[in-house]
């Protein structure tokens, strides 16, 4: 019987709700060997919180020893982050239980187990970023040579040709064009881009076509037969108002999915570039003449998505 060769995973996460649907499908994916998680602090989960809820994540799925470690608290340039009330949340897990570890994070910071990672890795890896490119950010810019070593960095952020998704109750943030994770650092997207490793962009061009339903949650309900299925299930019950408001999208998983099943997605190469002046128009990325070429994702089938995703986390495998 032939041996699956794994594709090895970074995952730079800032360990928001849809970041621990994302993070738990990668862990039960057979295609996927996660060889560390960096926590994203200058996005949702502030640091601590962040690296321990990783750590129970990897207690739930009972992963092998995975290397956790947490990044710099602010982005790299300006002072944007997201509402504190969001943070705290997300700090709490919504309130929901994941089982203790005794798993310990590791004795570097993000941008040195990145570097580590990246240069002691048999292969090109391949880096799911659901968060604030803060980390990446950083690791490029003290070792360009690390671009070199990446195969293709997936990123959830962006908007292209659709309205960003600032705008949200309590939210006062005059911008109608950016997303959440280039926002919060603009300069550190800039920089990932231009430092030239391959990426693949998962935009709300694409995300906006696959939302949570109350049809998936039945779906959920009706097939949560694992640990990792049962939480994501958890979650969704937590969040029933917000699938119902229509809001709520497969951001991260989306990302997480298309990461090992491109096949479910449609891309167009754009060159982009980031909005960094403080302003209406801030984090905007922005299709230009000079831009950086990146391959952006415009569409994906939500129907191969959520089979793909459901079935994986209860360890009925496609890849």
């Amino acid at each position: 019987m032939q041996t699956m060769v794994q594709k090895p995973v970074i995952i730079d996460t800032d360990m928001a709700n849809d970041d621990w649907m994302a993070i738990l499908y990668l862990l039960q994916c057979p295609a996927v060997e996660v060889i560390g998680i960096t926590v994203a602090a200058s996005g949702e989960a502030h640091r601590g919180p962040g690296v321990r809820n990783a750590l129970r994540l990897l207690e739930l799925a009972q992963a092998p020893a995975v290397p956790v470690a947490g990044g710099r608290k602010t982005p790299l340039r300006g002072k944007h982050k997201f509402p504190l009330i969001w943070r705290l949340s997300m700090d709490v897990r919504l309130g929901l239980s994941l089982p203790r570890s005794k798993r310990k994070p590791s004795g570097q910071n993000a941008v040195e187990l990145l570097t580590g990672l990246i240069k002691d890795a048999r292969d090109k890896v391949t880096i799911v970023a659901l968060g604030p490119l803060t980390n990446l950010a950083e690791a490029f810019l003290a070792d360009p040579s690390l671009a070199g070593k990446v195969g293709m960095i997936y990123i959830m952020g962006g908007a292209v040709d659709v309205p960003g998704n600032l705008q949200a109750p309590g939210v006062k943030i005059d911008n109608q064009v950016a997303e959440w994770n280039i926002y919060v650092d603009p300069y550190a997207a800039a920089a990932v881009f231009e430092a030239g490793p391959p990426v693949t962009l998962v935009p709300l061009d694409a995300t906006n076509r696959v939302p949570v339903t109350m049809d998936f949650y039945h779906k959920c309900l009706a097939n949560h037969h694992t640990p990792a299925a049962d939480f994501v299930f958890r979650i969704l019950k937590r969040l029933k108002s917000f699938i119902k408001s229509g809001e709520f999208y497969f951001w991260d998983p989306l990302a997480a999915v298309i990461a090992v099943n491109e096949t479910i997605a449609a891309f167009q190469e754009r060159h982009l570039i980031v909005a960094q002046a403080e302003g209406a128009e801030c984090g905007r990325t922005l299709a230009a003449d000079g831009g950086v070429p990146i391959r952006v994702c415009v569409s994906a089938d939500q129907a191969q998505f959520e089979k793909i995703f459901l079935d994986t986390l209860n360890n009925l495998h496609h890849g």
